[in-house]
């Protein structure tokens, strides 16, 4: 075989060479030595005549790495990583986990799960009274109290809720910081966090939470800027960005069985756009780079 590349993080060697496997490369992993024979990074091989074809998807792979195609293989193939024992898994999994997505992103992640324990384990009403937008639907509380602009979006009534948001967030939000840096990911959020939740509570009243507003607004963001920037390492797959706008349309039908925040979900979306543009005028005029 012979080597095709060489990558430092054996978690970015690992996702590719399972994407390889997946269309078809025949590809193995092994540790690159240095001229002290000490191991610095992970070399991938092919078989000569795959070569050609490997090195096109690799260019394509460097524009944009966490392409949900990337991470589809890696979750999906059964002999990605040989590991030792229970605490090699745990460590493979931390490292994709943390290879994914940038502290704020991670900080927001944990954020929302450890609410969500404290608030079913621990406190219970008494936070969730804390948390969101106010308590009797006087806006004056809010502006009194004005975390409660943003908290509703930490807040989550149920597991298969949280779980969902969550997801997404971790893998759209990463893509928008590991890509574009921390100030971007973070006005998304405080931008489209406090203008759903406004938006929701003028529409429907104090009682709503979740993360879906923001979610939407990086479904928005991610969508646009990669239409609008390809090859900056952010994108959608047209299946993934026909999912969420048919979610998105479904929340305002009766067959929804449970209340969907459906005006943040459609103000989320409409932010994130409106910045993606925002930040891609901003880049055209050189004011970031």
């Amino acid at each position: 075989m012979h080597i095709l590349v060489n990558i430092q993080q054996k978690s970015i060697a690992v996702i590719f060479a399972d994407y390889l496997k997946s269309i078809g490369v025949n590809c193995i992993i092994k540790p690159a030595l240095d001229d002290n024979q000490t191991i610095d990074g992970w070399s991938i091989l092919c078989e000569p005549q795959q070569i050609d074809k490997a090195k096109h998807e690799f260019d394509q792979f460097i524009t944009q790495p966490n392409h949900p195609k990337y991470q589809q293989s890696a979750w999906q193939s059964g002999q990605s990583v040989k590991l030792n024992g229970s605490s090699g898994l745990t460590k493979q999994i931390k490292e994709n986990f943390l290879a994914q997505a940038g502290p704020f992103t991670i900080g927001i992640f944990t954020a929302c799960w450890l609410v969500f324990a404290a608030t079913f384990l621990l406190f219970g009403n008494s936070l969730y009274q804390l948390v969101i937008f106010n308590q009797a639907g006087d806006i004056n509380q809010t502006l009194a109290q004005p975390w409660r602009l943003l908290t509703p979006a930490l807040f989550h009534y149920s597991l298969l809720h949280i779980a969902f948001n969550t997801m997404w967030w971790w893998q759209l939000g990463g893509q928008v910081e590991k890509n574009l840096g921390l100030k971007h990911i973070f006005t998304l959020f405080i931008g489209s966090a406090v203008l759903s939740n406004i938006a929701q509570f003028y529409m429907s009243g104090p009682n709503f939470g979740g993360l879906s507003g923001v979610v939407y607004a990086t479904v928005g963001f991610v969508w646009w800027f990669g239409y609008l920037n390809p090859g900056k390492g952010i994108g959608l797959s047209n299946s993934i960005i026909g999912f969420m706008l048919f979610w998105l349309v479904l929340g305002y039908t009766d067959f929804m069985p449970i209340n969907v925040a459906n005006t943040a979900h459609l103000i989320g979306l409409i932010s994130g756009v409106v910045y993606a543009l925002l930040v891609t005028q901003m880049i055209k005029a050189k004011k970031i780079d």
